[in-house]
């Protein structure tokens, strides 16, 4: 991720159900990030809708940004259907899913798929949070040494 963001790329996250609020939460940390001296990266939060986020991520997405979609179990068809289209469009993939990943994990060519394997909705979100969070310090930490980045 921090490679992305290096080359210009922004984050596009997005979530079916609460899940739209937590990829709404992501892009507040990356946008306003509270810690003194971190810098403020590119992100957007996809409302899917009626289309899905094929078209969004069709309009948004390009080859140097991050897909992030999240989800309680990956069972979602929009989810998935937003991933494969970002896969295709060269987006790095990264789904953050529960229990044991649903559709979502059986997509093929996703370059990272997290789940937290759980059943229970509650300590998946939770999990899901302590995640992206952990993302968002990791992709700090490299930028801040962008030696390794090239």
């Amino acid at each position: 991720m921090a490679r992305r963001f290096h080359r210009g790329g922004r984050l596009l996250a997005f979530g079916t159900g609460c899940s739209a609020a937590d990829a709404a939460h992501v892009v507040v940390e990356f946008v306003h990030p509270v810690i003194i001296g971190k810098r403020a990266l590119p992100a957007l939060s996809l409302p899917g809708g009626s289309t899905g986020f094929r078209a969004e991520l069709g309009l948004f997405g390009e080859p140097e940004d991050i897909a992030l979609g999240i989800a309680p179990d990956g069972g979602d068809a929009a989810l998935a259907d937003g991933l494969a289209a970002a896969r295709d469009r060269g987006l790095l993939t990264v789904a953050l899913l529960g229990g044991e990943g649903g559709l979502v994990a059986s997509l093929g060519g996703l370059d990272h798929v997290i789940a937290v394997r759980s059943d229970d909705t509650r300590i998946v979100r939770e999990g899901q949070v302590t995640v992206y969070h952990v993302l968002w310090e990791l992709v700090h930490v490299f930028l801040d040494a962008p030696e390794v980045l090239a």
